[in-house]
């Protein structure tokens, strides 16, 4: 494969990747395992994956500000900070954790937080939305749960944080989107930091992975805020369940 085409494709998954990541969640499936078929060692892939990570949550960010998408805030920053928290926690304890097993856990987690989205069955659709100190208080410590599982495995922590976001506060998907990527900006930050000083991010291929990952998460963030809940939903349940297939199965 040429040096041209290698780049071509990793901008292109970075595309798809960011796109997911930014309306739902699972987008480093795609990107993280081409980068290691390219030879790129496993936690090497990991590491730089992040870089693009980051690059799209910027991005994301400018596009649902520039639909006019209100933000949170302080509460957007309190949950960043609770997941950098957790996820510094979730990261330590990855080394004695299985990840075979967990990639099981998580994907019965995962259908569950589906199931809440899509089936509302504590009854809260149409409901006001919910920022009341006592619900801000449960987003923010289910954020520290959430940022230890970011710490284990990252991938498909967006689901996670949608079905939080939804039962804790009955927000818009729009909005709990812009949250999900503004608080990543936080932990996602402090971990390029970390991989950097360890010498684990491959630069080079890190940079052009971002071009697709921002111009993904910047699409994303608009289409997201015209297409509505409806079509952000049927995304997501495609995303879930090939990443379903693939961590059951693979």
């Amino acid at each position: 494969m040429t040096e041209f085409l290698q780049w071509a494709m990793v901008i292109g998954v970075g595309f798809l990747a960011g796109f997911l990541n930014t309306i739902g969640g699972g987008g480093t499936l795609f990107s993280v395992p081409i980068l290691t078929f390219m030879g790129m060692p496993i936690i090497e892939s990991n590491a730089t994956a992040r870089v693009a990570i980051l690059a799209q949550n910027f991005f994301a960010v400018g596009g649902f500000h520039s639909k006019g998408v209100k933000l949170p805030w302080p509460y957007a920053l309190y949950l960043g900070l609770s997941a950098l928290i957790g996820g510094v926690i979730g990261a330590r304890l990855a080394t004695y954790t299985d990840e075979h097993i967990y990639s099981h856990i998580f994907v019965i987690v995962m259908i569950f937080s589906v199931v809440m989205i899509l089936f509302d069955p504590f009854k809260t659709k149409g409901a006001h939305e919910k920022m009341a100190t006592r619900n801000q208080v449960i987003g923010v410590i289910s954020f520290f749960f959430i940022g230890i599982y970011g710490g284990f495995v990252q991938a498909g922590i967006g689901f996670l944080i949608i079905a939080a976001l939804s039962l804790a506060n009955n927000l818009k998907l729009v909005t709990i989107n812009y949250l999900k990527v503004f608080s990543a900006i936080v932990y996602t930050g402090a971990s390029v930091v970390v991989f950097a000083l360890d010498g684990k991010i491959d630069w080079s291929i890190g940079l052009i992975l971002a071009i697709g990952h921002a111009g993904g998460g910047w699409i994303a963030s608009r289409w997201s805020v015209s297409a509505g809940e409806v079509w952000i939903k049927r995304v997501m349940v495609v995303s879930i369940v090939a990443m379903a297939v693939k961590l059951w199965f693979f």
